[in-house]
């Protein structure tokens, strides 16, 4: 007998489209033959009921023919003859009839009844445990729905302990009865054939047996095709038995293996998280906008094809692709009190898709999946030793060690036979060296055991809190550590203002401040140290350049969290090939511990070309410079101004002090001259009281003359 197609019963735990796919086609099958064995049942009942009536006939006719004797016709006449030999038809069709019976008999028990059987017992059967299998399987989706709408705000351990249990007993069931349900449906790959087989078998042998009464050369030539059939029937019973029983025991083996699968979010320590995977599939929760603030989560199973992403949902024939993985970001996200969400940004920054696995080794290994495809890995001969090669070169980039000082010693001469270069390029995947990095060493641009901050610490805001201290008694500050009044004079008088998306990557401090491989180096070393240690999430924040600082303001709550002067951004510069990537230099006020200038350089990832936003710095910076220049121009000109009126204001006094000089002088001269007459002729005496008022008057008059 030719090749049995089967389900394959070990992928039943898995529940992929594919094998609802296959499902479906031994489903239709199933239909198509029940369809089929309907209508050959009804044309074997025809037999049965045709021989039945053809026996009755027989037995009715022979019957007819022995009573022809008794019969009284008016115009008998001598019919000896004929009475004779209707009496040796009717002998003949009796023995006829009694063949027929037993034909009868022998068509009921080899042919209507294996039919019949097959038809009540084996499609019934399938139908029950299609049935069945359609409950568990609707039972699991609403348990996975109730487990995945679990709050991490709100949980209640009994809740989440009753939520669990309910998907591990509808997984538990589901995937028994499935196994079940296949086991059914392989074993009426077999069942089909016998009862083809066995009814025809049946009828062909009542047949034979009928006709072995008048014709033994046509049964010597049925019997030996006959017992081909019959022996040709119990080989494929004894498959089938045995295949039974192999499906049997590896139900038993499924289930013990799958125990520990059955929990949606199981331990860790018991199912390793396997992070060098290429490819990878399963059933996630995308989520799905249907308004400005509302959206839906629906199930699909995803699957990635080579650089794509691709989702299909049952029913479908085929998957459809979701996303292009080349070169996208990924991150965990927190979204809509959901667990186990993580985000895909597309390498433009057009498409976002956010996603929720069913457990935290679930969403690990997908954010790693994804991130190794990003790389183009798949691409390499051996994708997984090539990821675990990668993962393991960025852990020696950034674990401080012997072999960092070797490999760096390693390095320098041919980085110092090459020329120099005022910018170089650099590779955005992890764990690889920059192709140059002009005539400097990396140790000269980064000290190897420098710590990587991957949370928002700004250095100039600790530097500000004394003087937010000192000023605390004088006015009412803001407890975000900025005051209104600030944040208003600096949005006001600055007449540039560009808002930029961006997301914090990590800070470092550097040695270097003058070259731009100082901010390649930070960022590869930020990247590794970030796909090393899995740390995928990145802080969102508004990038506001203004003419006065640079400003990183929470995007819900408009509170600044960092604020750089704009004149400590020494340094600017976006990745070569990442365009996305940029960083700049700050150069800090002396440090508090060693009392040293320190030099910080921060890594961020915008939605939009990063050397637009460098760009941008640039241009506040010249406006800042002229802007300068042109309050120092103003400055001095109020000075000199100021030295004109001044010079003034002394002619003035000058002249006032030459003035009081030449009426005092006069006064002087007027008191010295001889007492003149009066117009009456008659002179005027003063007494010695009267003279010294007088003198004392005019003294007093003289003196606020000076004064004034």
């Amino acid at each position: 007998m030719p090749g049995i197609d089967k389900l394959p019963i070990e992928e039943t735990l898995e529940d992929s489209p594919q094998t609802r796919s296959l499902l479906g086609v031994f489903e239709e099958d199933t239909a198509a033959i029940s369809s089929y064995c309907q209508q050959l049942f009804q044309a074997m009942q025809r037999i049965y009921h045709a021989q039945n009536e053809l026996s009755t006939a027989t037995h009715l006719t022979s019957k007819l023919l022995k009573e022809y004797e008794i019969q009284h016709f008016p115009l008998r006449g001598d019919d000896e003859v004929m009475s004779s030999t209707l009496q040796h038809f009717a002998k003949v069709i009796d023995e006829l009839s009694s063949c027929h019976a037993v034909l009868s008999t022998q068509l009921a028990d080899a042919m209507v009844f294996p039919i019949t059987q097959f038809k009540e017992r084996d499609l019934k059967e399938i139908l029950t445990l299609k049935e069945v299998f359609q409950i568990s399987s609707n039972d699991h989706d609403v348990a996975i729905n109730r487990y995945s709408r679990l709050s991490k705000r709100r949980d209640n351990e009994k809740v989440k302990s009753e939520v669990m249990e309910d998907v591990y007993t509808s997984r538990k069931k589901q995937h028994q009865t499935m196994m079940h349900y296949f086991t059914a449906l392989n074993t009426l790959q077999y069942k089909k054939k016998i009862a083809l087989l066995e009814p025809l078998l049946g009828y062909m042998q009542a047949q034979i047996n009928f006709f072995k009464l008048g014709s033994e050369n046509l049964t010597q030539q049925w019997e030996d095709f006959l017992t081909n059939i019959g022996t040709s029937v119990q080989n494929v019973r004894q498959e089938m038995d045995t295949e039974v029983d192999v499906m049997q025991q590896t139900i038993q083996d499924v289930e013990q293996a799958s125990d520990l699968l059955y929990m949606p979010d199981p331990d860790p320590s018991k199912i390793p998280i396997d992070r060098n995977l290429t490819r990878k599939a399963g059933y996630l929760n995308i989520r799905n906008k249907t308004g400005l603030v509302s959206s839906t989560w629906d199930r699909h199973y995803f699957f990635t094809q080579g650089g794509n992403l691709m989702s299909q949902a049952r029913g479908d024939v085929a998957g459809g692709l979701v996303m292009d993985l080349d070169n996208c970001s990924v991150m965990a996200v927190d979204c809509e009190d959901r667990r186990f969400c993580f985000q895909i940004t597309s390498f433009d920054g057009k498409k976002v898709v956010i996603l929720q696995a069913e457990s935290r080794k679930d969403c690990e290994e997908w954010i790693a999946t994804v991130n190794n495809i990003s790389k183009r890995i798949y691409l390499s001969e051996n994708p997984e030793e090539t990821a675990a090669r990668v993962n393991q070169s960025a852990l020696e980039a950034v674990t401080p060690s012997p072999s960092f000082h070797q490999r760096h010693e390693s390095l320098r001469p041919s980085m110092q036979s090459r020329p120099k270069s005022g910018r170089t390029s650099s590779q955005s995947s992890v764990g690889s060296e920059p192709p140059g990095l002009s005539s400097l060493s990396l140790d000269s641009l980064v000290a190897p055991d420098t710590p990587i901050q991957f949370d928002i610490i700004s250095p100039v805001m600790e530097e500000n809190s004394g003087q937010a201290k000192s000023s605390a008694h004088g006015r009412r500050t803001n407890p975000f550590g900025e005051s209104g009044e600030r944040q208003s004079e600096d949005c006001d008088e600055s007449i540039l203002h560009q808002l930029f998306i961006v997301r914090f990557l990590g800070s470092m401090e550097v040695r270097a401040m003058d070259s731009e491989d100082v901010i390649y180096e930070t960022m590869r070393q930020i990247l590794a140290a970030r796909a090393i240690h899995n740390i995928f999430r990145m802080t969102e924040s508004h990038l506001l350049v203004t003419c006065d600082c640079l400003k990183l303001i929470d995007p819900q709550t408009q509170v600044t969290r960092l604020r750089f002067p704009l004149s400590s951004v020494v340094l600017c510069a976006s990745h070569q090939e990442n365009k996305r990537l940029f960083g700049f230099v700050l150069h800090t006020a002396e440090d508090r511990v060693d009392s040293r200038p320190v030099t910080v350089c921060y890594v961020f990832k915008s939605n939009i070309d990063g050397e637009k936003i460098c760009d941008s710095v640039g241009l506040a910076k010249q406006i800042a410079f002229h802007s300068e220049v042109d309050r120092k121009a103003t400055e001095k000109q109020k000075e000199l101004d100021k030295a004109k009126v001044k010079q003034q204001e002394e002619l003035n006094k000058q002249k006032e002090i030459e003035k009081d000089l030449e009426e005092q002088s006069r006064l002087i001269a007027a008191s010295s001259r001889p007492n003149q007459p009066a117009a009456d002729g008659q002179f005027l005496v003063l007494s010695n009281s009267q003279s010294e008022e007088s003198d004392t008057g005019e003294e007093g008059n003289r003196k606020g003359e000076s004064e004034a």
